[in-house]
């Protein structure tokens, strides 16, 4: 990761008492920024926190001495020092006078972007949040490098402080081939957006902190126009964006929908629920809650659904290393899960175990990347360890696997005489008990007729995420057809691993465990599709024949001679 940061030029401009103990400090390249208020010690902010430069106060001369050396203060209270991505702004009285400097240091970091690199290749709209100060310009300084050098695009930069290409009418070459478009005020912003569309033909926009209504509805009309944004706002979270009414259009819109009936049933829900309004303007998302570490949403429409409906979400974390390897992890909003490592941007390492907690890394909304698969935590080095723990690993013999971990499925009945079920379980010999009390049951057979006029017993369901199986009619037909439909849901499956790997080459078993784990921790247990690495046909046989075990369904395709294997819940 190469930094430049013309630091030497910022100094100039701050008097000697200032100047010199940041020449000498042995942090001076981490610094953030230099704080100069009258009447008052100079001070540097440093990421561990700031220090006092000088006991010296800053007096009226000091102030004085730096405005000399800069620009113009615009009406925003910004200035700069031309060629560079220093800013400078200041702070006024009520006559107007400047009573103190805010010194931020600019720097152009290249490679700061490879954690989202293989996001940029889609062409979709990007969309960073994060706090003030948490490294969203310095991105998106390096995205308009990257899109214009590299990928040979067409992109226009709607620089409204100045911050993203330096001060001055050369815009600083931290941004490549890009163009640079200056805003005279910033509340006209929307304007130049517009323009840069209709006046020159650029296929990607970049916009640094849309904050208003105005700016949104122009991200949302550029969106239309078929042109790649790629933007930043503030907001720690997503969910602070859906929360912010003028920021919510950027990822759809927000609107109350009431249902009917038989929907608010069908979903479970409430008759006046929340609902996305409209294809949000930005495809992906990406959360920025420190300089390293980042949160990847590639399939916005769908975690915007998923959050106003209270689903569970699992989240993809990428997390750039020291030596240069990225982390990517998934999660849930409560717990780590899954995690998976490798040494490129666009690159999975070969698998590997390291020691008998097997983690896997499967995200239904991870969506486009490569980064969708079920993969296993890459770390050890030699195939003789890896041989051992696989073999640990399927030794159990025969090893069973069970819905939640519970051999049997709780039943209450509501509406249905107990007997007449009973009747059918003992007859069938299903793994189903009777029980009378609603809260330890995993599902309630009930007629249709009895729970339509019972809100209770649906809240119930509701809040304790228990199925509802409803049938028209207590016969004896319609009660059997429904025990079997459940039965066959909350199966126990009974696998013998160690004849199943028996006689099997060290790739075959690896691609069992990768499966097992996939329908285990994945589709059974989250009921969500998972995606398989890509694999030779012979090996995508034995995948086939596993998911055949499970009694689930999957579906492949083939792209550059492998084939994709896709499992699917029942």
């Amino acid at each position: 990761m190469l930094i430049a940061d013309d630091l030497d030029k910022l100094l100039k401009i701050l008097p000697d008492f200032v100047r010199l103990p940041l020449e000498k400090h042995i942090h001076r390249q981490y610094l953030i920024e230099v704080v100069m208020d009258l009447g008052r010690k100079p001070e540097a902010r440093f990421p561990n926190g700031p220090e006092y430069l000088s006991k010296t106060l800053i007096s009226w001369h000091d102030l004085d001495f730096c405005i000399k050396k800069i620009g113009h203060f615009g009406v925003d209270n910004r200035s700069g020092i031309e060629y560079t991505l220093h800013r400078i702004s200041s702070i006024k009285n009520r006559n107007g006078n400047i009573i103190g400097l805010t010194c931020r240091v600019g720097r152009s970091v290249f490679g700061t972007i490879s954690v989202i690199r293989d996001l940029l290749l889609y062409g979709n709209s990007l969309l960073l949040l994060g706090k003030p100060g948490v490294g969203k310009t310095t991105a998106i300084r390096e995205i308009s490098r990257i899109l214009a050098d590299e990928m040979q695009k067409r992109v226009v930069i709607i620089d409204t402080s100045n911050e993203i290409a330096g001060d001055g009418d050369i815009p600083h070459p931290a941004i490549g081939r890009a163009r640079r478009m200056q805003v005279a005020r910033p509340e006209l912003q929307h304007q130049v957006m517009i323009e840069a569309v209709e006046n020159h033909m650029p296929e990607v926009i970049i916009i640094d902190e849309i904050g208003t209504e105005l700016e949104a509805l122009a991200a949302r009309t550029i969106a239309e126009r078929g042109v790649q944004l790629v933007g930043t706002a503030h907001g720690n979270y997503l969910e602070s964006v859906i929360k912010n009414p003028v920021l919510s259009d950027l990822i759809g819109g927000i609107q109350y929908v009431t249902l009917g009936d038989d929907e608010a049933r069908r979903r479970g829900s409430q008759k006046s629920i929340l609902e996305r309004k409209a294809v949000p303007a930005f495809q992906m998302a990406v959360e920025i809650h420190e300089r390293n570490s980042w949160i990847i949403h590639e399939k916005t429409d769908q975690i915007v659904d998923q959050i106003l409906q209270g689903s569970k979400l699992y989240i993809q974390k990428r997390k750039l290393n020291d030596d240069g390897s990225i982390s990517i992890l998934c999660e849930n909003s409560s717990s780590k899960e899954f995690i998976v490592h490798h040494s490129e941007a666009n690159k999975l390492l070969n698998f590997n175990f390291r020691s008998k907690k097997h983690k896997l890394l499967a995200n239904s909304n991870i969506g486009q990347s490569s980064f969708n698969s079920a993969i296993i935590q890459s770390s050890c080095n030699s195939d003789t360890i890896l041989k051992t723990e696989m073999k640990n690993y399927i030794s159990s013999k025969p090893f069973k696997y069970f819905y939640n971990e519970k051999k049997y499925v709780y039943l209450y009945s509501y509406g249905i005489n107990i007997q007449q079920i009973k009747s059918i379980i003992d007859n069938l010999e299903l793994s189903i008990i009777i029980t009378r009390d609603i809260i330890k049951a995993n599902i309630i057979l009930a007629l249709k007729s009895y729970i339509k006029h019972d809100s209770k017993i649906r809240d119930i369901a509701r809040y304790k995420h228990i199925t509802v199986y409803t049938i028209h009619s207590s016969t004896a037909n319609n009660i059997l057809r429904a025990l079997k439909q459940i039965s066959s849901i909350y199966q126990a499956y009974c696998i013998d691993w160690y004849k199943l790997c028996c006689n099997k080459s060290f790739n075959q078993i690896r691609v069992l465990i990768e499966t097992r784990l996939a329908i285990e921790k994945i589709v059974i247990s989250k009921k969500q599709s998972v995606e398989l690495l890509p694999q030779s046909i012979a090996l995508t046989k034995l995948q086939y024949q596993l998911v055949d075990l499970y009694n689930l369904k999957c579906s492949h395709y083939e792209q550059d001679n492998n084939q994709f294997l896709r499992i699917h819940p029942y």
